[in-house]
Parts: structure tokens; sequence; C-alpha cells
């Protein structure tokens, strides 16, 4: 019996974050490869500290490319907002060490003959969804992100000046009956520009925006603030503390309420499976829910480098399914190709649509009309009810 009351917490971090930086690097790069060449190959990664970017990794695609990464980075950190001493878009150093891809991951991915196209990687891959929200995604990561989003929009726009890129939300939310009912504590931490602001005054610019996106009734007597706890928090961003590509998987995903197989998404085209798989195991997990099969559904892919079809499929209604987990794994086989192949064709994957995932998670976002979060359609739901 799963326990029904109980406090769970997750995190989320900002777009400026160091770590955050680094992703939007990466992803932008590879929509830049992406854009030349749907084919491309880019596993991409980015380390930021103190005015300085450097690029590495391994691609196969346009010299043209590689030869504007610089220029590709410093849009990146303006975008963001980043122009202060210690790090600044247009004063930084930007270190490009791109290099062609080996030629025996090569050969195990590209198909040939009869062989198909291979996974780019072994690993094992999680999707998850639950009925917490509308989006089918656990509340606290959900609503971690919706806070640390709502404070960019008005930073950005002009509204709130005084609001730094650096950020970082934690939000513990009670569950009675295994529903979220209110917030317990709310902590955020964010970078402002005006060195005279105390905690007390970033606590007051920021909770009008809070209110505004978590839920009616969440936030009462009880809950317990902590915004910028340390106290003066100015100096941010990679100048305060540096920064990597793929060092955010939790908040990318689903803020430790399921599995993570370990691999990062960021920097990676879609014939790594790291990226791929992760994508299409969201895509199964969300449709097996939204079809009314269970109401929270983990699903495991396993993979092998250079094979292409999965090892193995694993399905997980942790006691809420409507029929059993057997009858799931057989039809999410059935109604999706998860050849690595067939999870791009099916989710229209070799598209320049990654950047917009670096920041404020992979997944609980809308499909968009370009093919952007296509993994977040529930368009198989009536073929999944079919197949059981």
């Amino acid at each position: 019996m799963s326990r029904q009351n109980y406090l769970f917490t997750s995190e989320s971090v900002s777009e400026g974050h160091p770590d955050k930086v680094c992703d939007l690097v990466s992803d932008s790069i590879l929509d830049a490869f992406l854009r030349a060449d749907p084919y491309a190959r880019v596993a991409c990664e980015t380390f930021a500290t103190t005015e300085r970017v450097v690029v590495g990794g391994e691609v196969r695609g346009p010299q043209a490319v590689i030869d504007r990464v610089e220029a590709i980075v410093r849009a990146c950190v303006r975008d963001i907002g980043y122009q202060q001493k210690g790090f600044n878009w247009e004063t930084m150093q930007v270190h490009n060490y791109l290099h062609d891809q080996s030629v025996d991951i090569a050969q195990g991915v590209d198909a040939a003959n009869n062989k198909d196209e291979g996974a780019g990687d072994q690993g094992i891959m999680f999707g998850y969804a639950v009925r917490e929200t509308p989006e089918l995604m656990p509340a606290p990561i959900h609503y971690a992100h919706a806070i640390l989003k709502r404070l960019a929009e008005v930073r950005k726009n002009g509204t709130e000046p005084r609001l730094g890129p650096d950020a970082k939300s934690q939000l513990s939310l009670r569950y009675v009956d295994g529903v979220p009912v209110e917030a317990a504590s709310i902590v955020l931490s964010t970078q402002h520009l005006d060195e005279n602001m105390t905690s007390d005054d970033v606590r007051d610019l920021v909770e009008p925006y809070i209110r505004e996106v978590l839920p009616d009734g969440w936030i009462n007597g009880t809950t317990q603030w902590h915004v910028n706890p340390t106290g003066k928090f100015v100096i941010g961003g990679p100048d305060g503390d540096a920064g990597l590509t793929g060092r955010k998987i939790i908040v990318d995903t689903y803020g430790g309420a399921a599995p993570h197989g370990g691999g990062a998404f960021s920097g990676k085209d879609p014939t790594k499976v790291d990226r791929s798989a992760a994508y299409a195991a969201r895509y199964l997990a969300k449709n097996v829910v939204a079809a009314g099969m269970a109401e929270r559904c983990t699903l495991q892919l396993s993979y092998a480098i250079g094979v292409a079809k999965p090892l193995s499929i694993y399905a997980d209604t942790h006691g809420t399914g409507n029929v059993h987990e057997t009858e799931i794994e057989q039809a999410v086989a059935a109604v999706m190709d998860l050849t690595p192949r067939g999870i791009r064709e099916h989710l229209g994957l070799n598209r320049p649509i990654f950047q917009r995932t670096a920041a404020y998670g992979h997944f609980g976002r809308a499909a968009e009309a370009d093919g952007g979060f296509s993994w977040e359609k529930t368009d198989l739901a009536e073929a999944l009810k079919s197949e059981v």
C-alpha cells in the first residue's frame, strides 16, 4: 500500500543558472546543425565560468555551423540577460573545441545493408505521467518551474528590472489521500541587481508572482517562506558558480518523483537514445494515463549501442492500473516503433526544436505547431485502448 499522506519536494532552476546557461548553449548549437542538416550528428558539451565559455564535443555536420559557434554562444548569453561584471556576453572569451564524431560510434549508429540505424549508446530511459496536473506532471516540479518562468517573464519585459537572471526555486507540497493540497514551504533564491535589497525586499517583490502561479488556497498561514535565505545574492551566473551541460537531469524531468536512467539531454541529437527514448517513454506513459488505463504510470526502455530495437519494455502503474502492466507493455510496443529511427520519425525530432527545452523542463509543456514538444501529445490514447 503506497503512502497517501506525506510531503514531497522538487526544485527548479532558471535559464540564468550556470548549468542552464550551458544547456542553452549546447541545444542552440544542436539546433543550428539540425537547421543546416536534419541528419547531423551532435554531442555538444559546454562549460562556463567567470568571463569564459568553453564548447567541446563531437559532431558530423556542416563546417559553416562550427565556424558560427562563437556568435551562437554570445547570442545565448545576451538573450538570457548577462551583461554584468564577471560574465558579459560582449566581453567574455569563447573557446570552440568541437571535432569530428568518432568513426567507431558512427559505424554502430549508421544504417547499412540490412542493418537498421542503431542506438547511439547503451542505457536505460524512463518516462512518467501522473494525474496531478492537467499536464499529467507531478505537481511539485510543475509549479517549481512555473514560479521561475513567471519571474523570468517580468524580468525580461521590464516589469521587474531589479531581478537578475540566476534563480532557484524549491517547493514542498503536502499530499492528503494522495492529492496535493497545500504548499508546506516555498524556497526561492534569486539574483538581484540592486545591492541594497534585503531578503524581505526580495520577498515583497516576488511573492505576488508566486501567489499568481500556484493554485488558490495552496498558500496559507502555515506556509513557510525562505526567500534569499543567505541574504544578498548579487553575484550570479557563471561568475558565482561554474556551469556544465547536463548537470540538472532531475530538474529537466520529474523532480525526483520518478526514476531517472542517468543520461542528460541537452546538446545531443535524436540518434542519442538518452534523449529521444526518454521523450518516447514520456509520450507513451502520458498516453497510458490519458487513455484512462492508469492514474499513474512509469515506463522504462533499455537499449544497446548499435542495436535498433529496445532490449526491454517495463511498465509500472503503482497500483492504479485498470489493465495489467503486461498488457500495457505489449500495447506500447504495438502502437509505436521504438527503434531510434522510429522514434525520430514518429515524434518529428530531426528539426531545430531543442533550444526551447533547455530551461523549465523537457516535460509538461504544450505541444507546438512547428513540432516542438511533440512528445507531449496524447494522440495515441485511442490506439492504446484498442490494443488492450
